[in-house]
């Protein structure tokens, strides 16, 4: 009778929690969060988002402060290397110079000799040289007068030119890099004074 009595007043075990009303439980529960979690949560991913795209923006500004950079240090550089032959290349014209006053004296009938030609075709490798190196040759045929480029050796009358029209060119001028090596020698034109043109305008009337 004992033994029975003590079998009976054992107490059974819990029942467990079917599955499904596990999950019905944690849905109650996220339900029952506070809404100032989720505002919070949502406030730092609005910043997170925000930092990310300061950084992106950040990046981006770096990579073409740096383009424009190099692209400065290569301009820069390739300037450097224009200016140091600059020097050497001032001291070379004269002799281009010399090459081209010698074979305008030469006459047509012996041009077409072997040496005649040899030299003209120094001339035509002395001036590819300096084309290579950027050298070009200031235009003066037709131009007005421009005092950064050119050099007036005499102002004169000529007909059929305007005031401070280009006449003709003594010395060619020459110029790299944008930065003139040497002017232009030119002749320019001039107007003519009040009294030639008063001269001019009786001698019209009569």
């Amino acid at each position: 009778m004992t033994k029975k009595k003590k079998q009976a007043e054992v107490t059974p075990p819990p029942e467990k929690t079917p599955p499904a009303a596990a999950g019905e439980a944690e849905t109650s529960e996220l339900e029952t969060a506070p809404a100032d979690e989720v505002e919070r949560l949502q406030q730092e991913l609005e910043q997170a988002q925000i930092q990310a795209s300061e950084y992106l923006e950040g990046w981006q500004r770096a990579k073409a402060e740096f383009a424009n950079y190099r692209r400065r240090q290569d301009i820069e550089w390739e300037q450097r290397a224009q200016m140091s032959s600059a020097s050497l290349i001032v001291k070379i014209l004269p002799v281009l110079d010399d090459l081209e006053r010698a074979l305008q004296t030469i006459p047509e009938a012996i041009q077409h000799l072997t040496w005649i030609e040899g030299i003209f075709l120094v001339k035509h490798k002395l001036e590819t040289v300096l084309e290579s190196e950027g050298v070009k040759a200031i235009e003066t045929e037709g131009q007005s007068f421009d005092p950064l480029y050119h050099e007036a050796v005499t102002y004169e009358q000529a007909e059929g030119y305007e005031e401070d029209q280009i006449i003709g060119e003594l010395q060619r001028g020459y110029m790299i890099a944008q930065r003139v090596l040497r002017p232009a020698l030119v002749r320019v034109a001039q107007a003519p004074s009040p009294a030639e043109e008063s001269q001019e305008t009786e001698e019209q009337a009569d």
